[in-house]
């Protein structure tokens, strides 16, 4: 998608696992059962004749190897360990990435207990690429829907492509008939979405492939779309993002087949003022019934690649689930 970009300053999230804080070694003495009793004794008939024995020592308590503790876990509060040592994970994986000039941002909701682990700053503006394809389509079932939009046969071929492979002429086609200003304000206003902006100085009038928003705003419409669409809407719509095309499985797809996660994802090359980078950005589900929202955008610094931020997203969504990393991924042809 010909879009403009913005980059990685990997802040860190939430809590982390706390990791390994030192084995405790349940150090075992052999402890001494004290024997004799103090005071009278009861006098015993004649001619009986009692001999005080002194009581047996204890055996000695176990040994416990150290081979054979269990390191502790200092978890992320609300979530379990298993779960916190995956965040750590992924913190880690962050640490790694290049720097200075870039930017990542992970969210990572629990709808079952509304909770929401971050890392990064999941407040920073960055171009959206082609996950703004996702509210477009919400968008456009809401209209027909309300009698606002109605939808053509061919408006519906053009959003099937615009979910599956990410078409950017379907795209336009959809924005040209049913868009503009009006659509990015219902963006903001019922999908939560309210770091997103269309960014000036690209095109004479506003246009859905140059503009910015935050992984806050990512996973706010996730969970619009898994929460509080028709029932129908709902279905069409992951159906769709669990069916999308080669060019897209990689990010959230990375969860693992048996977690049947689905996404939209973006990728393009942008220009900010510390220079050209590729964007690399999905949001999707995983897990049960749709449990978790997932949202990543990286705005991989000047000088990485596209390979390298497909790469970075989708090892992310892996550790997320446990699953093996390298993840392994499509990477798209450089157009989505």
């Amino acid at each position: 998608m010909p879009q403009p970009s913005a980059v990685r300053a990997a802040g860190r999230g939430a809590g982390r696992c706390g990791g390994r804080r030192g084995v405790r070694l349940a150090a075992a003495a052999c402890v001494l059962v004290a024997v004799a009793a103090c005071g009278a004794v009861a006098p015993e008939p004649a001619g009986s004749s009692v001999t005080a024995q002194p009581a047996p020592l204890a055996p000695p308590t176990a040994t416990v190897q150290s081979g054979a503790v269990t390191p502790s876990c200092d978890p992320v509060p609300g979530w379990t360990c298993e779960q916190s040592a995956r965040f750590a994970a992924v913190e880690t994986k962050l640490d790694a990435l290049p720097g200075p000039d870039g930017h990542i941002a992970v969210s990572f909701t629990d709808r079952g207990t509304g909770r929401t682990w971050t890392a990064g700053d999941v407040t920073h503006p960055g171009w959206t690429a082609s996950t703004i394809k996702l509210a477009i389509a919400a968008d456009l079932l809401d209209g027909d829907r309300s009698g606002r939009s109605a939808l053509s046969g061919a408006d519906r071929a053009d959003m099937d492509a615009m979910l599956h492979s990410s078409d950017n002429k379907a795209t336009d086609r959809l924005w040209t008939r049913h868009g503009g200003d009006d659509m990015l304000a219902r963006f903001r206003e019922r999908y939560g979405m309210g770091g997103l902006a269309f960014q000036p100085g690209f095109t004479a009038e506003t246009y859905w492939g140059y503009v910015k928003c935050t992984t806050a705003d990512l996973a706010s419409l996730g969970r619009h779309v898994l929460e509080r669409t028709d029932p129908a809407d709902r279905e069409y719509l992951v159906s769709a993002l669990r069916g999308v095309a080669d060019n897209q499985r990689w990010g959230v797809w990375a969860a693992g087949a048996d977690q049947r996660p689905g996404n939209k994802n973006g990728w393009s090359q942008e220009r900010d003022s510390y220079g050209e980078h590729w964007v690399t950005d999905t949001v999707g589900f995983a897990g049960p019934d749709e449990r978790d929202v997932v949202a990543i955008m990286y705005q991989v610094p000047p000088g990485g690649t596209l390979d390298d931020g497909v790469h970075a997203v989708s090892d992310v969504a892996a550790l997320l689930y446990g699953a093996p990393v390298p993840a392994p991924v499509t990477i798209p042809e450089p157009d989505g």
